[in-house]
């Protein structure tokens, strides 16, 4: 069988789809020490009008020591309704970004750079996700895909 991913990329799982009326943050904090690049890809049900605040966090170790905010702001991609199309737009740079309050499906890319998004010579490496609070009736998850560099592991 051959590989569907190139092999330089790989995906993480950060936050399970589930309802997000309280708001939460992902249980994992990925290593971004050996990627190139990343892509934070949020997929968002929403079946309420309430809007949906999401962000990238860094952190210096894998338990999430020192949680903070990107440093610098990075590309935004949405597809801000699934049932009519798949093409992405690009949305304002930014540290997080806020749906709108259309119940729709939806996706939201941040493009993460690590030596560009991250603290880096603060010894942030590390990144997960937060939502902000909203309804119970929106369903949120989130996955991380990994360009890692080139002979790295």
């Amino acid at each position: 069988m051959s590989n569907f991913l190139p092999g330089n990329l790989s995906i993480e799982h950060l936050l399970a789809p589930a309802a997000d009326a309280a708001g939460r943050t992902g249980t994992v904090y990925a290593d971004l020490g050996n990627c190139q690049k990343a892509w934070l890809v949020f997929y968002v049900d929403q079946g309420n009008a309430a809007t949906i605040a999401v962000s990238p966090v860094q952190a210096t170790a894998a338990a999430g020591t020192g949680s903070k905010v990107l440093t610098n702001v990075v590309p935004i991609a949405t597809i801000l309704d699934m049932a009519a199309g798949t093409a992405w737009t690009r949305q304002t740079a930014a540290k997080n970004y806020t749906t709108d309050a259309g119940v729709k499906v939806k996706a939201i890319v941040f493009e993460i750079t690590p030596e560009i998004a991250l603290d880096v010579a603060g010894g942030f490496r590390y990144i997960n996700v937060t939502t902000g609070a909203s309804n119970a009736a929106n369903i949120t998850s989130a996955i991380l895909i990994k360009q890692l560099r080139l002979g790295k592991g």
